[in-house]
This record gives C-alpha cells, structure tokens and sequence, in this order.
C-alpha cells in the first residue's frame, strides 16, 4: 500500500492516515471505496509530492 501510493504521488502517512479516518467515521460509504484508492484520492488541502530522491 505503501509503495502504490508513493508511485502515485501521494505522501503515504497522510492517505493512510485519511482513508482509514474516513472508513472508520463513516464519512465514506461502501459502495464510495474506490475513491479512497491512491490514484483516486483526493483530499481537501493540498498533498505534498514524494520526493523521488
């Protein structure tokens, strides 16, 4: 999970982080679970890039 989310851009501790806050609040219902995948997720404020080196 870690390393998709790295290939996708995307700062691992903080998608981690919200998916699993807006899986265990209910904010995200089932049939809504892809959008929390790392190609598809989106959060309000901005996401820090990777760095690649």
């Amino acid at each position: 999970m870690i390393q998709t989310a790295k290939l996708n851009n995307v700062e691992p501790l903080a998608w981690l982080a919200d998916v699993l806050k807006r899986i265990v609040s209910g904010q995200t219902r089932r049939n809504q679970l892809d959008t929390l995948l790392p190609w598809n997720w989106k959060r309000t404020d901005e996401v820090a890039p990777v760095n690649s080196g």
